[in-house]
């Protein structure tokens, strides 16, 4: 099993955005100017002395779990959490949230549960929630859809542009599978005879496994940018650790992994997937990342850690392009 059997052909995905990127290109013409960020997390234009960054997402496939095991709070927590981060990672504070939500058939009971989920999302965050849009598209919509935008405030973009060899990537756990690769996941269990009402272990069925809602670590970061000199961060989404490229044109050695939560190996399993596939896929038990100076990461790592989450050196930049991991004796090259 790989993501273009499980139905996603991430080449014909790339050449629909970059068709879409190619032709829907304006920039005012006075001081409120876009910013060119190379490809990063979320857009970004001149606000007089600030720069406002803005970014847009959903939570895929993973409403199809949600559906089966009927439980939507957490897609709503998936939600706000793919745009904050997102927006966390130019170096901005994310400070509003709107949603879209489009159903085939209005169902209050559902969106009752989004409702309640877009809230902790929020809480977590730190974010206003502004309103948004529903919408009923009978013709177009299987069920439902929904999607969030999120605008943040930043001093100053942090783009990747002051990286040097030797620097700290310090990478913070996942917990789970988040919001990315739930195709390949959900394909793999299928093909393995699974369903998301089965056992996945003590605590949970496999469903509400896979409906761990995305961390989000807002608070936790915002903090580090005022104290420390940090020089990258990167939401570790799909694609995995390649997201880290975004931030330049530099080789991201991960030589010590966070070991990946149990769900990553039973998704291996079921669908018989090569590791570099999981690796190329999912982010593999790390959620986010920060780079950084060698002499701060000890400190920093502390104050991750006393948000609850768990942090670790993971690598370090060197010469050279791309990601290069080294697991089990083994080299993943990406790039």
């Amino acid at each position: 099993m790989d993501y273009e059997k499980a139905g996603v052909d991430l080449d014909k995905e790339e050449k629909t955005i970059s068709a879409l990127a190619k032709q829907a290109v304006y920039s005012r013409k006075d001081d409120k100017k876009k910013i060119d960020t190379g490809g990063h997390f979320a857009g970004l234009m001149s606000l007089k002395n600030k720069q406002l960054a803005i970014s847009t997402d959903g939570v895929g496939t993973k409403l199809l779990v949600a559906n089966k095991m009927e439980e939507y709070e957490s897609i709503g927590i998936d939600c706000v959490a793919m745009n904050v981060n997102d927006v966390l990672s130019v170096g901005a504070e994310p400070l509003a949230f709107v949603d879209y939500l489009a159903f085939e058939d209005p169902k209050p009971e559902i969106s009752a549960q989004l409702g309640k989920g877009i809230k902790k999302g929020a809480e977590r965050a730190n974010v206003n929630v502004l309103g948004g849009e529903t919408a009923t598209l009978t013709e177009i919509i299987n069920n439902f859809d929904i999607a969030g935008t999120c605008v943040g405030i930043a001093d100053e973009a942090m783009l990747g542009k002051n990286i040097t060899e030797g620097d700290k990537i310090i990478g913070i756990k996942s917990n789970g599978i988040h919001s990315n690769g739930l195709t390949l996941a959900r394909e793999s269990i299928k093909n393995a005879g699974y369903n998301y009402h089965d056992k996945f272990n003590q605590n949970n069925l496999i469903g509400e496994e896979l409906l761990k809602p995305t961390r989000i670590y807002v608070k936790s970061i915002l903090g580090l940018i005022e104290d420390f000199n940090i020089k990258g961060l990167a939401h570790i989404t799909g694609g995995g650790l390649t997201n880290l490229t975004r931030l330049g044109d530099y080789q991201y050695l991960i030589n010590n992994p966070l070991e990946p939560p149990e769900i990553f190996d039973f998704i291996k399993k079921c669908g018989e997937i090569d590791q570099k596939e999981m690796y190329n896929i999912f982010n593999m038990g790390i959620g986010y990342s920060l780079i950084t100076e060698e002499k701060d990461s000890n400190e920093i790592i502390e104050k991750i850690n006393d948000f609850g989450f768990r942090a670790e050196v993971i690598g370090e930049i060197r010469q050279g392009s791309g990601v290069k991991i080294e697991k089990n004796q083994r080299t993943l090259k990406f790039g």
